[in-house]
């Protein structure tokens, strides 16, 4: 390769991959997003991700603990098994740094490639193999990587579950409890996929605590409330707390271990060389952008915002004529019941997006369909508050979901939906930075 086709932007070297990038950015503007798990990153994280910083091998970590006292780190250098990394240290620092600072910890490591990883690592640090570990039931809005029997964490440590009321929707603490004093877990894991309310961490700990337990909690979902100060932290009250970066965050995709400094050398370990080899230091260069925008004043706004949003929408997606699990929602997402109509949750996520509204199947409790099926389909408001939607536009959102859903088959009614939704989105201004 010459220096000449290096230099080459992406439209001209690669015309092909340049088009389909295209094609993704105008269908993500064009439609309404809903997938709770989906944001819009700013223009500077970006930027970070696609920095010249993927040529570097940098594994190990940019400190070395103390010899004086195993569980103090302090900045040094000759922590990377490679020559060259002055700058990298700096880069991963700031991003640790500021990590513990927006959430306020002791400890953080910013090395994670994504959620279910940093999950395992914890895991690795602080169980063993066929230990008992208590998490949320997939069915109940739990996570793959919280046990189920067709992941690495179901299959290497013995799971239970445990579930919501069904008839309302939140967790059942009081079965939590008497099953972990039944059962003696090593771990109990708080957080979810598709739970609506805010999980009551002063419960879990004393369950814990009841049983001698970690906690670990997994806000991947909510991490960006808690840092907009629109959430209760469980800082102070979880052992260990994982994190992806990229959902309400709005960050790269990645993941980061928030803890004590005490736990933190396991957790080093069963990250280095236990889980994962060389960082990827561009998304830590994307992170440690993250976190200082975090730390503004506008995104504690942003983080109620999409709380308001979330409450307003569940609202009229009730005065539409949908049941909501639990009857509303404390976060950013909803979770709508359709087992009051004929189809599943599958049929009805694939005639909204034939209208322009992209959301996912999701199972509900007591759900009788399978995983593939589904009898609900989950909403989130964090990417259409990204791009400036509030209460009127929600309002026009949950109309149309209801005039596709209540005639799922109507592809004249779909297509008069598509119409509309893409004249509101044109409306609104789009970041067009990409390429």
């Amino acid at each position: 390769m010459t220096m000449e086709s290096m230099n080459m932007p992406l439209k001209e070297a690669d015309p092909e991959v340049y088009g389909l990038i295209r094609q993704e950015y105008d269908r993500v503007m064009g439609t309404v997003q809903l997938i709770a798990s989906e944001n819009f990153p700013a223009r500077a994280v970006i930027e970070a991700t696609g920095a010249p910083l993927q040529h570097k091998y940098a594994e190990g970590f940019p400190y070395k603990r103390l010899k004086k006292n195993n569980q103090v780190r302090e900045w040094k250098k000759d922590g990377r098994y490679y020559e060259g990394n002055q700058i990298m240290d700096q880069i991963e620092r700031l991003a640790i740094e500021r990590a513990q600072e927006l959430f306020g910890t002791e400890y953080a490591c910013v090395q994670l490639f994504s959620g279910a990883p940093a999950n395992e690592c914890v895991y690795e640090a602080f169980i063993e193999y066929g230990d008992h570990v208590m998490a949320m039931d997939l069915a109940n809005g739990g996570h793959l990587s919280h046990g189920s029997p067709v992941n690495y964490s179901g299959m290497r440590y013995n799971f239970m579950h445990y579930g919501v009321v069904e008839d309302t929707g939140i967790i059942d603490y009081d079965k939590l409890a008497k099953d972990a004093l039944e059962h003696k877990p090593k771990m109990i894991v708080a957080g979810a996929t598709a739970y609506p309310r805010i999980v009551d961490f002063v419960k879990f700990r004393e369950i814990c605590d009841s049983v001698g337990a970690e906690l670990l909690v997994d806000m991947s979902h909510f991490a960006g409330l808690v840092a907009g100060k629109a959430h209760p932290t469980p800082v102070g009250f979880a052992d260990v707390i994982t994190t992806t970066t990229h959902k309400t965050l709005r960050g790269p995709r990645g993941a980061v271990i928030l803890a004590d400094e005490e736990r933190g050398k396991a957790i080093d370990r069963a990250v280095f060389p236990g889980i994962q080899a060389g960082p990827h230091l561009n998304e830590i260069a994307a992170k440690a952008v993250c976190f200082q925008l975090c730390m503004q004043p506008e995104f504690q706004e942003y983080a109620q915002k999409v709380i308001d949003n979330a409450r307003f929408f569940g609202e009229e997606m009730k005065k539409q004529g949908f049941k909501l699990v639990s009857d509303g929602t404390d976060t950013h997402l909803i979770l709508v019941d359709l087992r009051d109509r004929n189809y599943s949750g599958n049929k009805g996520s694939k005639a909204l997006i034939k209208a322009g509204i992209c959301t996912n199947r999701n199972m509900v409790p007591g759900d009788p369909r399978p995983p593939m099926q589904t009898s609900g389909i989950r909403l989130g408001s964090p990417f259409m508050t990204t791009l400036g939607f509030g209460n009127d536009e929600f309002a026009k959102v949950a109309s149309w979901i209801r005039r596709v859903l209540d005639d799922i088959k109507n592809d004249e009614e779909i297509e008069k939906v598509h119409n509309e939704i893409a004249e509101l989105c044109q409306s609104f201004p789009h970041p067009d930075f990409l390429l």
